[in-house]
């Protein structure tokens, strides 16, 4: 018999598969609609700015102090480029403020920042020696400074002069490679000296003797007179490498000989050659623990907008030519030089990774401690010491450039921020990063004259 009562039945409850798999659609239609809507206004082309898989692309990329933080991640590509004058060339310095009372660099949830050294005079590159100590050079007062801690301190429990009486030092390398080195080889503006080592060394054995005697040398000029060199050996030791950058921001002329280069020598001085031309300043170089690559960390060229020319880091290829002045990024033309030197546009290297540009990228390391976590192991990290030719600030930071087996991705990624005020003022500036012997990361700050520590603390 028919059933005619028709009494309602208890109400349908789907189960929590069931709502899940209802929620994976609609979330998948969502995607698809957002992505075709995006695409029919355009969203999607060069300049976007859209962040694909927690990475800012396009004009997004490019951003500004106020969209820096640790774990933003960054990519900008050749295709990103404006054209040349698209914006004012500017002159907006940092206006260096002291730090104030509740500002503290930031950094990704799990790590602590210490105040490691302070009371520092303009400390600049940071190396640490075989034995844990760390050398810090003070440029301007021409020296080098050797502080030490226990492992795990969070400060430095021995401050001492190493040597003094330097030409605006910068780079610092121990020779030879390995655990027991002999030498301490520091790089003034116009040469390059060693002093006599051992391990745990406070004072310098003696003085200096000099490797090479005519670096080119430079003032501290506005956009140009690039005065740093830094210096790497090769990981068998036979090869020295010193940076040299450029005198002008983007001349020609006699003036530049021997500059804007990597030079290569052997470790005694001699049998100089021309590793990497065209690099306008490699302020930071560093040898690959693993690969012996050489890399760099560089600053491009002024006066062209905003967002010309991004800086970089990149590995170096031994006899590359990496464009300047003629050329940038590639085979893109530096409208100062217009129709000079065609042979040479299709041999200009694009870098590794692009950074924002005029963010002033020096010191680099790579990171071979085992405290931080396993993902940062031989990565690149690279101190931004900040604009001065944009309308809104880029740089004041450290980013991280990550790796895979020894090479790029193409992005980088925030990690050492806070230095500017919400105001847009300046309290500090890193140029050096180094991995202390506890596997901490010890960054110097020349506007606050201070050295900052880095530690991961397990959760």
């Amino acid at each position: 018999m028919r059933r005619t009562d028709f009494r309602p039945r208890a109400a349908y409850r789907p189960s929590a598969v069931a709502l899940f798999l209802l929620s994976l659609f609609v979330v998948g239609c969502t995607a698809d609609w957002e992505a075709s809507s995006q695409s029919k206004r355009g969203d999607g082309r060069k300049g976007a700015g859209a962040a694909r898989g927690g990475v800012l692309t396009g004009k997004a990329a490019l951003g500004d102090w106020t969209t820096d933080a640790p774990g933003v991640r960054r990519r900008i590509t050749t295709a990103d480029l404006p054209p040349s004058f698209d914006t004012p060339s500017v002159d907006n310095g940092p206006k260096l403020v002291a730090r104030p009372q509740d500002a503290w660099p930031k950094v990704p949830a799990g790590f602590k920042v210490d105040e490691f050294a302070a009371g520092l005079q303009n400390p600049r590159m940071i190396r640490t020696a075989p034995n844990g100590d760390l050398f810090v050079a003070e440029s301007r007062p021409g020296r080098i400074r050797v502080l030490r801690a226990k492992s795990g301190a969070a400060r430095a429990e021995v401050n001492e002069v190493f040597a003094s009486g330097l030409d605006r030092p910068f780079g610092i390398a121990f020779y030879p490679p390995g655990d027991d080195p002999r030498y301490v080889y520091v790089a003034n503006t116009g040469s390059v000296v060693r002093f006599p080592y051992r391990g745990g060394d406070l004072k310098a054995r003696g003085t200096p003797e000099t490797v090479v005697s005519d670096i080119p040398g430079g003032g501290q000029l506005r956009g140009g007179g690039h005065w740093t060199r830094d210096i790497a050996f090769s990981r068998d030791g036979r090869r020295m490498f010193v940076s040299v950058g450029s005198r002008s921001n983007v001349s020609d002329d006699e003036s530049e000989h021997r500059r804007a280069a990597i030079l290569e020598f052997t470790p005694d001085g001699k049998s100089e050659r021309a590793y990497a031309t065209g690099i306008r300043n490699a302020v930071g170089i560093a040898v690959h623990p693993q690969t012996g690559q050489l890399w760099a960390s560089v600053n491009e060229r002024d006066g062209l907008g905003d967002d010309l020319v991004p800086d970089y880091v990149t590995s170096v290829r031994d006899g590359g030519f990496y464009g300047w002045p003629w050329f940038y990024l590639g085979p893109n033309q530096d409208p100062r030089h217009q129709g000079k030197h065609p042979e040479l546009r299709d041999k200009s290297l694009v870098p590794d990774v692009l950074i924002q540009s005029h963010s002033a990228s020096l010191g680099m390391v790579f990171y071979t401690g085992r405290q931080f976590p396993s993902e940062y192991g031989g990565d690149a990290f690279a101190a931004q010491h900040g604009s001065w030719n944009r309308s809104r600030r880029t740089g004041y930071k450290v980013i991280r450039v990550p790796l895979k087996n020894g090479v790029a991705t193409g992005e980088y990624e925030d990690f050492l921020t806070g230095f500017v005020t919400p105001g847009g003022d300046v309290w500090g500036r890193p140029v050096g990063v180094a991995v202390a012997a506890d596997g901490s990361m010890l960054v110097t700050d020349d506007g606050s004259n201070t050295v900052w520590r880095v530690s991961y603390q397990k959760r």
